[in-house]
């Protein structure tokens, strides 16, 4: 049997229909989300044993928690990737805007995890010692640039995609 052609993927074909640059956005949010999730419970919980996802009970609910915590950090990565894989199908998919979603779904999650789980809600710290603030600042410093690094790309897509469908930058 022969295959048919490989298809290329470009931004050119999703330029000209902005649902898809929201599907490609959307994909890449969730994925950053997933996968940063997956790391801080793989890291964090599993192998450094620093804390569970919720701390102000016994070790068996943290250990519980943690497990309903991996089941949402997977279900987000695998939903992400249906979604990617439907935009292929479609040629849809523009890897650079699903970049900028990730970084800005990644460091979204880090930095709500630093700041509100961790010292608003109080349901774990990173690691439990006398000085945690070195630890809480390089989290959420690392969260922040994710951020400012997703919103500089999704604006640059964005962009790019109103010059190539022949819009000005300031028309909407």
């Amino acid at each position: 049997m022969n295959k048919p052609p490989a298809t290329k993927i470009s931004h050119s074909a999703c330029s000209s229909r902005p649902a898809y640059l929201a599907r490609n956005l959307w994909s890449g949010i969730l994925f950053g989300l997933g996968l940063v999730a997956f790391i801080d419970e793989t890291i964090f919980h599993q192998l450094l044993h620093w804390h569970h996802f919720y701390d102000k009970s016994t070790t068996d609910i943290g250990l519980v928690s943690d497990g309903l915590f991996h089941a949402f950090s997977w279900f987000a990565t695998i939903g992400s990737l249906f979604m990617v894989a439907d935009l292929r199908r479609r040629n849809e998919f523009w890897l650079k805007r699903w970049w900028g979603g990730m970084m800005l779904g990644g460091g979204a999650f880090q930095l709500y995890d630093g700041i509100i789980q961790h010292k608003l809600m109080r349901l774990h710290q990173i690691r439990y010692v006398e000085n945690v603030l070195i630890y809480d600042l390089i989290w959420n410093i690392i969260a922040a640039v994710m951020v400012v690094i997703g919103i500089i790309i999704v604006f640059r897509t964005r962009k790019e995609s109103q010059l190539a469908r022949g819009e000005g930058i300031n028309e909407q």
